[in-house]
């Protein structure tokens, strides 16, 4: 009976060794990017890149400006939730009467990107009022940093829509944030933080590689803090 507690007592403490690097890591990773607060204090005041405001809404004011910072632009609003792209349970025609089968971006096979598992962000068709990659420099791919809640979600720039609305996100985006990813009655009103890293550098590719978007998402935005 000695023996067998022994080995139990043996085996025990080579299971506890062996996560004792698993943890290491994962703090380590935790503690690789800025925190939220870190990124919202960079992003008090607003230089103003776009040309007039947007709405957040079709049927809301245009209130929103487009700001420039060093290596990045931002702007603060709500989260809709876009289902577009790839057909899953959870994006199609019956869960989203917005519903359509492309985004602007499409995946290293040449195919839609899949707002069920892929967090991205939509950005405003380019207009008058603001060229997203025309004047800023940024590219379909490109980085995010989506704050909200006092988290920090990693997303690229995955499709474009109205020229005249700002402040929407996959499903994926969205649940991952905590706010409903409901297309039809989800998302939220405020309280959204979008921090859009420019030039070809802040690209990940394959585009569908969420991993790849949180390494590079975390170095541009201790960059950010670092530079503004």
């Amino acid at each position: 009976m000695r023996r067998f507690v022994g080995i139990v007592a043996v085996a025990v403490a080579l299971v506890a060794a062996a996560l004792v690097p698993v943890a290491a890591d994962a703090a380590t990773h935790k503690a690789a990017g800025p925190t939220a607060a870190e990124l919202l204090a960079k992003v008090t005041s607003c230089q103003q890149i776009s040309n007039g405001l947007y709405k957040t809404d079709s049927e809301t004011a245009a209130t929103i400006p487009v700001c420039d910072k060093n290596g990045a632009v931002f702007w603060k609003a709500d989260m809709d939730i876009d289902c577009d792209g790839i057909r899953t349970a959870e994006c199609n025609e019956n869960t989203d009467p917005w519903y359509q089968p492309d985004t602007a971006f499409h995946d290293s096979k040449g195919q839609p990107l899949n707002a069920a598992q892929l967090p991205y962000v939509v950005m405003p068709s380019e207009s008058a009022i603001w060229r997203y990659h025309a004047t800023s420099g940024i590219e379909g791919g490109g980085v995010v940093a989506i704050i909200y809640n006092n988290q920090v979600e990693y997303a690229v720039v995955g499709d474009t829509g109205p020229n005249k609305i700002i402040g929407e996100a996959s499903y994926r985006a969205g649940a991952d944030l905590g706010i409903d990813p409901d297309p039809s009655n989800g998302g939220t009103d405020s309280g959204v933080t979008y921090i859009v890293f420019k030039g070809k550098g802040a690209v990940v590719s394959p585009i569908e590689d969420h991993a790849a978007a949180i390494t590079k998402g975390e170095a541009l935005a201790r960059q950010f803090i670092t530079n503004n």
